[in-house]
């Protein structure tokens, strides 16, 4: 059986959970919210920060709120077997198993039509040392990764924001391992080892709803860093210190190895093959600096207004990099010293249910710009709004709707000029690529969801020539349907 119909057959299966009659499960999660005195303002958004976004989803592929469930209690004595699982939390160590499978359908424009399977395995564990070895204040961290399947941008659409966050060629992959030392009454805290920057940098707690990647790591940054940038499936070498003098406030910068991949970037190798496992561990590579400060408001009981969070940050990569524009002396390609970008953010709670203020609506909107002398991409904006607890006895589901644009640097527009001139064959110019996302992620019972996605993708690659088109004619617009099937134990 092909990937994209084992794929398909998990997903109905999961439809069938949804159709057959029962208690309302989705309502487990909100319950236990309530039950536990977890309210807006406690340290449980994704990201680490305070929960600001009324809409944060219960699942969150890659991203996930601290607030998590499973599907253990549904087994009974058969989801711990042996009690191997309680023995190890007695002594420290937790993990969790987070099974993603959906399939993607190009139902129209873009490269060719036809559907796509994707499967991820994810596997987190986390170690309190001060439990399990009297370390005071030190916690150890692994996430691995089974990835599996094909995707939709790569093989059928084209595009650059990528239809799905978890698209990635098929591997076994250890994604970070780290260490962290809190220090000053847990006001500040020391990570090192392999990290990963998407689950830290740049995160709105509303945008994780969706299933593009550009909401969690925005395009720009996976088209200007280099190899992508330390961001799924890839992770780096870093340090990353952060400072939280206020439970409203925090800052954290981080120290990472610029080549994730490892090996030199102007390699005509994808950086996912140069480093296929991720054991690489690449130290030598002209750094990378990322830095951010998060302010939420609006937290404390009582507050006159609603609560949102707003963020500001930028990055640097040390080095030397390809320009975009030649030397005006010579006319040849040139390289430039350095690249950076800056970024900002809101997460904002826009409406809370009088009869339970964990349902409601959040609104994001997220920026960032780059040089355009020497990147693909000078400008990214994103927006969106999503709605947790929208339908009657469907507390735990979000419905979402977010678009996003990436914008082509002027410099890479004028190449595209200069190479329709110089050329035999048409090349269009390319502008912009801009995204349309709906979804709606159904929480069937703890630890299980399935969630449909639509995507509407404008200009795929900014307005790339279709190589499959003799006649140079501009990759058409893509209407891609989605449905993803997530487990957590």
């Amino acid at each position: 059986m092909r990937p994209a119909s084992r794929t398909i057959l998990c997903l109905l299966t999961a439809l069938g959970l949804w159709l057959q009659p029962g208690p309302a499960a989705a309502q487990t999660e909100a319950a236990r919210v309530a039950a536990e005195g977890i309210a807006i303002g406690a340290p449980t958004g994704a990201g680490g920060d305070p929960q600001t976004s009324v809409a944060q989803p219960v699942f969150s592929v890659g991203r996930a709120a601290e607030v998590t469930t499973s599907f253990q209690p549904l087994l009974g004595p058969a989801g711990d077997p042996g009690g191997y699982r309680a023995f190890l939390e007695r002594h420290g160590i937790t993990f969790g198993l987070i099974a993603v499978a959906e399939t993607y359908r190009n139902l129209r424009g873009g490269l060719r039509r036809g559907p796509t399977g994707l499967t991820l395995l994810d596997l987190d564990v986390d170690v309190d040392l001060d439990t399990f070895a009297g370390w005071k204040g030190a916690t150890a961290h692994a996430t691995l990764y089974q990835i599996q399947g094909s995707g939709t941008s790569r093989s059928r659409v084209g595009n650059l924001m990528t239809v799905s966050e978890i698209e990635a060629l098929p591997a076994s992959r250890l994604s970070e391992i780290w260490l962290e030392q809190s220090l000053f009454d847990d006001t500040l805290f020391l990570r090192i080892g392999q990290l990963s920057a998407d689950t830290e940098y740049m995160v709105s707690q509303t945008s994780i709803l969706f299933g593009n990647g550009t909401f969690g790591w925005p395009e720009i940054f996976a088209a200007n860093m280099v190899d992508g940038g330390p961001a799924y499936p890839l992770s780096a070498p870093a340090v990353r210190l952060k400072y939280v003098p206020t439970p409203e406030l925090s800052f954290q910068a981080s120290l990472i190895d610029g080549t994730p991949g490892g090996g030199d970037p102007r390699a005509a190798i994808d950086p996912q093959r140069r480093n296929p496992n991720g054991l690489r561990f690449p130290v030598s590579d002209p750094p990378l600096v990322i830095g951010e400060v998060s302010y939420a408001y609006n937290t404390r009981p009582g507050a006159p207004g609603r609560p949102g969070t707003v963020t500001l940050g930028g990055w640097h990569r040390f080095g030397r990099v390809d320009a975009l524009t030649p030397d005006p002396a010579s006319g040849l390609s040139r390289r430039v010293s350095g690249d950076s970008g800056f970024y900002g953010l809101i997460d904002q709670t826009i409406y809370q249910e009088p009869d339970d203020p964990n349902d409601g609506a959040s609104v994001f909107l997220r920026a960032s710009a780059s040089p355009g002398d020497r990147n693909l991409v000078d400008l990214y904006l994103d927006a969106g709004i999503a709605y947790r607890g929208l339908f009657p006895g469907r507390s735990d589901d979000t419905l979402g709707l977010a678009v996003g644009v990436t914008r082509i640097s002027r410099a890479a527009r004028r190449l595209d000029t200069i190479a329709a001139v110089l050329g035999d064959a048409p090349t269009p110019r390319r502008s912009a690529e801009t995204l349309v996302e709906a979804t709606y992620q159904a929480v069937l019972a703890p630890g299980i969801a399935l969630q449909p996605i639509v995507q509407y993708v404008v200009h795929p690659g900014g307005g790339i020539a279709n190589p499959r088109d003799v006649d140079g004619k501009r990759v058409r617009n893509a209407t891609v349907f989605g449905l993803r099937f997530i487990t957590r134990y």
